[in-house]
């Protein structure tokens, strides 16, 4: 039986001229290529809302069964090329498979893509013009996707045995934090894996948890909880508080002094009230009142009380964030006080509890830090202390 190096995702009733060219140049570039169609066969008559959606999810199984067959068999790249329902389908098939396995979407977007592939490394070829009949555009768009994808195949995807790593959580607002902790853990041999917590980073965070990546956690930047609590963009991330709940744990406020929202002129009225600064461009940072702050920090709690690992949250009174300093846009001692009282009141007595008159980002929070994993976590990678 025939294997092939790349697998084309398309729905050939609507790509039929695209997919058709695109099949020619991955043969020129000497890859073979095998085509799964994704059409939901709806043989001319239109679907309802719910028979569309069931059509498109088992387009997605069909499809993923037989990639799933293919892998391990000298399988490299999974290319999708779709345009809304096509799309959608491909980024199921994909989000089923390993996170780095190569995996390509050649798409106009018609869609957000953050939420898709949040927690799935996806290259996004956007093709610019709809997939409509082929045009001087879209060819060239094409044979940019084939040559990509043919490079792909190219490369030696070697799979290493990962040993876990310690997963953190960031933002530009606690970089300054975040770099010397990962440089530190460098110095002692221990590699780290940072993400992204902006909602959409909290995805792959969960998934990392979730399939036990982590030998430790430390979520300096439990800033999600503002979004999913107060307001602010993010994928839908039920999982963030709840990942590998039994792993080592250290905790910091990081970022829970403010409300991620976008570019000012979106942001609404009632939040350019309060003290707020332009992070840059596209996103304005609102600084929380006392009441949202209560809110995250119950949140927070709560969730740690969930822990079964050891865990430790550290307090910095000297500040949450690069702003939350002395003279900083959104400073405001008051918001630590009352986040120090609402975890006092609602933390596990077990779980333990550190309190420093540093800032966040200070080498005493950083030696703090450490501290910590080094109670929880034996140098001989033994089981972690408790």
């Amino acid at each position: 039986m025939a294997h092939y190096s790349i697998l084309v995702l398309s729905t050939l009733e609507t790509k039929g001229p695209a997919t058709a060219y695109l099949m020619r140049r991955l043969t020129a570039h000497g890859v073979t290529a095998r085509v799964i169609d994704t059409s939901l066969a709806s043989g001319g008559s239109a679907f309802t809302g719910a028979e569309k959606l069931a059509a498109m999810q088992r387009a997605i199984d069909t499809a993923t069964q037989a990639v799933t067959r293919e892998m391990g068999k000298g399988l490299s790249v999974v290319l999708g090329l779709g345009g809304g329902t096509g799309g959608e389908i491909a980024l199921g098939v994909m989000r089923a498979l390993p996170t780095t396995f190569p995996k390509v979407l050649l798409s106009p977007l018609p869609f957000d893509p953050r939420a898709a592939v949040a927690d799935s490394s996806i290259i996004l070829v956007p093709s610019v013009v709809d997939i409509c009949g082929l045009n001087a555009t879209l060819r060239a768009v094409l044979e940019n996707a084939a040559a990509l994808s043919a490079g792909l195949c190219l490369a030696r995807h070697r799979r290493r045995a990962h040993r876990p790593s310690i997963g953190i959580t960031a933002l530009g607002a606690t970089e300054a934090a975040v770099r010397p902790l990962v440089s530190a853990l460098k110095a002692g041999r221990q590699e780290s894996t940072v993400f992204h917590a902006n909602g959409y980073g909290g995805t792959a965070f969960a998934r990392f948890g979730a399939a036990g990546a982590f030998r430790a956690i430390v979520d300096l930047t439990p800033h999600e909880l503002t979004r999913i609590h107060i307001a602010g963009g993010h994928h839908p991330i039920p999982e963030r508080f709840a990942t590998a709940l039994d792993v080592p744990r250290v905790v910091l406020p990081g970022g829970l002094n403010f409300l991620g929202l976008g570019e000012k002129s979106r942001v609404p009225a009632e939040y350019l009230k309060r003290p707020h600064y332009a992070h840059s461009r596209l996103f304005t940072h609102v600084k929380l009142t006392a009441e949202e702050m209560r809110i995250v920090a119950a949140a927070l709690a709560e969730a740690l009380n969930a822990c079964s690992g050891p865990t430790t949250l550290i307090v910095p009174m000297g500040g949450f964030s690069h702003q939350d300093c002395q003279g900083g846009e959104i400073e405001d001692p008051h918001l630590r006080d009352v986040f120090l009282e609402t975890v006092q009141q609602r933390l596990r007595s077990d779980i333990g509890l550190v309190v420093r008159k540093r800032h966040i980002a200070s080498p005493q929070i950083t030696h703090s830090i450490l501290h910590a994993l080094d109670r929880h976590l034996p140098k001989d990678g033994g089981p972690p202390h408790t």
